[in-house]
């Protein structure tokens, strides 16, 4: 009889289980749709055409022969090259023409026969004026793209695969969801919280799945981006440093003044998303620990949970922060060394515009990292906590 009871148990139990594991695939479908929905009307923007391009395209092309050369005795290079091309797409598909390409380090390439290029071409009627855009490099960018999602996916496995959806995600959101706010005149800021919420949540859901842990990472790793954020803000009202006092301001401005973007506030919430991996990083590092620390021991407290989530941080803290600023600073290295090859002195460079600026990148990061692991470490310790008291 008791044997019966039990089956009945058991049987009930795993129907209760399969039909709360049906409702939330339908609520997690619907949350899905309605996603999508938003993000379809978001993008449903009229951009303001800033430059004139009727009739110029970019297409693909290779090089049949070099007409003319620029290389010098030397070895320099000076003017331009005139090649011949072999037109692979556009309106000249499979039509020879005769370009020039420049010998410039941004613009134009060094031509060699059999080498593919991308060609700047504007077409009117039967002209057609055409020169070397620059090298075709598509191919190599897709290829190390795939050697980095496949060794992400085979060495992580599981998880790795996971991380591979949560950073495609991550990409998606910026340039679907970020930026289509800001062009919309949304506060930068605003706009670069509610994406770093939105992909924590996502990827930390990938990797941990619907736990505690996964909610007080999630909460950590938003907190910590904030405070970064707002730590930036401060760094700006006491030295007067604003996001107008950024290299490309002057293009910038032009968006301002078309379409009213609020470009002041790019620099600050640039800084969000920067920081965003690393703070994600100790935070899901620090609630990962701690949620092992209460499987083994059940009977800790949350004073002790919340200790162990400070010391375990704080190695975290060390190496997080010094990758941070490496980051920015290797990101620099151009100004760097034209500091040190002009002897600048120390008043020059700390009061310069773009060096104060990496210091707050720095420094702003930097906090955000560090005050997320003290608060990952609260959270987590109330979680784990409060569901032995209830």
């Amino acid at each position: 009889m008791s044997n019966k009871m039990n089956q009945m148990q058991n049987k009930n139990n795993a129907g209760l289980r399969f039909s709360q594991k049906a409702v939330w695939r339908c609520i997690l479908g619907l949350i899905i749709v309605i996603f999508g929905i938003f993000v379809y009307f978001l993008n449903q923007v009229d951009k303001t055409e800033l430059v004139v391009r009727t009739g110029q395209t970019f297409e693909k092309a290779e090089v049949t022969e070099i007409l003319q050369d620029n290389l010098e005795e030397n070895g320099t290079r000076v003017g331009e090259q005139r090649v011949r091309v072999h037109m692979l797409t556009g309106v000249r598909k499979g039509e020879d023409l005769e370009i020039t390409s420049s010998s410039g380090y941004l613009f134009g390439a060094v031509c060699k026969v059999g080498m593919k290029v991308i060609v700047m071409q504007s077409v009117a009627g039967e002209t057609t004026i055409a020169s070397v855009y620059t090298q075709d490099r598509e191919w190599v960018i897709y290829i190390f793209a795939a050697l980095y999602l496949l060794a992400l996916c085979v060495i992580g496995g599981r998880q790795g695969i996971k991380g591979c959806i949560g950073l495609v995600f991550t990409f998606f959101c910026v340039i679907f969801v970020y930026l289509p706010m800001i062009y919309r005149n949304i506060s930068p800021f605003g706009a670069a919280v509610f994406v770093c919420f939105i992909t924590t949540l996502v990827t930390m859901y990938m990797i941990g799945g619907a736990t505690r842990k996964t909610i007080a990472a999630t909460l950590g790793t938003v907190a910590g981006v904030v405070i970064a954020g707002i730590s930036a803000q401060l760094f700006s009202m006491a030295s007067g440093i604003t996001g107008y006092n950024v290299s490309d301001i002057e293009t910038l401005m032009t968006l301002w003044n078309t379409n009213g973007i609020q470009v002041g506030g790019l620099l600050f919430s640039g800084l969000l998303i920067s920081c965003l991996g690393a703070v994600m990083d100790v935070a899901m590092s620090v609630a990962t620990s701690l949620h092992e620390i209460k499987e083994k021991s059940s009977d800790i407290s949350a004073k002790e949970i919340f200790k162990s989530g400070i010391n375990i941080g704080r190695d975290m803290i060390g190496t997080m922060s010094n990758t941070l600023i490496l980051a920015y600073v290797g990101g620099s290295l151009g100004l760097v060394m034209v500091i040190y090859a002009y002897s600048y002195q120390m008043h020059q460079i700390l009061n310069m515009y773009s060096m104060a600026i990496e210091i707050m990148r720095g420094i702003s990061g930097t906090m955000g990292i560090i005050l997320t692991v003290p608060i990952t470490s609260l959270i987590m310790s109330f979680l784990l906590t409060r569901k032995n008291k209830e």
